[in-house]
């Protein structure tokens, strides 16, 4: 079992792989975000993780950039980098569905993505 000294990370990547997901690219864009990665070398600095369901399946394939608090629509591969290449370079891409404001979620009128339902039933 692998510890990580995450001292120098500056970005972690939460990859949606739950079935949706995996439907619509979630392994392809898994590959490539780590791909861009280490092409870029800066594998201290960047942490992925893939997970189970985030639920925003109408947002597939998610990728979630902490601490910068940004939920992602990556719809392919180089969408997938272009995420890794913005967590470096703190620009917002246009691929956004949510990302933390002031301390809120805020959603991102451009992106086209549905608000979704209340968690309170």
């Amino acid at each position: 079992m692998t510890t990580w000294n995450l001292e120098s990370m500056k970005s972690h990547l939460l990859i949606c792989n739950g079935s949706s997901c995996l439907k619509k690219g979630g392994e392809v864009v898994t590959l490539a975000v780590r791909d861009e990665i280490a092409r870029l070398g800066i594998d201290e600095q960047i942490h992925t993780t893939r997970t189970r369901c985030n639920g925003r399946c109408k947002d597939a394939c998610v990728v979630i950039a902490y601490p910068q608090g940004t939920w992602y629509k990556a719809e392919s591969p180089e969408i997938g980098r272009q995420i890794v290449r913005d967590c470096m370079d703190q620009q917002v891409a246009p691929h956004v569905v949510y990302q933390t404001i002031n301390g809120s979620m805020t959603k991102n009128p451009t992106s086209g993505a549905i608000k979704g339902i209340s968690k309170n039933k």
